[in-house]
């Protein structure tokens, strides 16, 4: 048990410093301007809210292609990417099952709902020392056979509110950073200034 723990705490400190190198930093030091970076947040952040845990990255790719050469619409790919894995092996049971409940209020079948324990039971089993490929066949295998289409159903308004926050939360950060580095620049303006007033009445 402790073993665990430490385990998903280790895992939990590296997918925090490689949302830092993925998403923050190239956020912090894109040339574009902070719509398209915003888009990209839209992007990943609607199919990390789909129950296609596995394939985001590459439907977010595909998304990029046609976006800019059918609709000539760019957005910032690794942006796009980073925010996929807002859904992880440790977020995915929770987000799987609001998908999950989600849809069967949407179909009028919440009463006959899986409990979460239930839920998240399997999954945490279906992911417990397998490979990506036996993990992903477990899921097709669940999604197809039992709770899929309730799931899919109800992924669609979680990634419709998913991508609009993404977008408007990574244009809010990008303005706070923004005023952060001209009061940073402002500070040190004055510093100067004032060192060099010091200096003449020294003279």
């Amino acid at each position: 048990m402790a073993r665990e723990r430490l385990n998903k705490r280790g895992f939990l400190k590296g997918l925090a410093a490689l949302f830092r190198l993925r998403l923050v930093i190239p956020m912090i030091r894109s040339k574009k301007t902070p719509e398209y970076t915003a888009k990209g947040a839209l992007v990943g952040m609607a199919w990390a809210m789909t129950p296609l845990v596995g394939i985001q990255m590459y439907l977010v790719f595909m998304t990029w292609i046609i976006a800019k050469r059918v609709f000539k619409w760019g957005f910032s790919l690794p942006i796009g990417l980073a925010w996929t894995w807002v859904t992880n092996v440790f977020t995915m049971p929770f987000f799987y099952y609001a998908f999950y409940v989600t849809g069967k209020l949407m179909t009028g079948t919440f009463a006959s709902r899986t409990t979460y324990t239930t839920f998240s039971k399997l999954w945490k089993e279906a992911f417990a020392d397998q490979g990506i490929w036996e993990a992903l066949k477990i899921t097709y295998d669940i999604m197809v056979k039992d709770w899929g289409s309730a799931m899919f159903i109800g992924s669609v308004p979680w990634a419709i509110v998913g991508g609009v926050f993404a977008y408007y939360w990574t244009l809010w950060y990008l303005a706070e950073l923004k005023k952060l580095r001209e009061k940073r620049l402002a500070k040190k303006a004055k510093n100067v200034q004032q060192a060099l007033q010091e200096n003449t009445q020294g003279e």
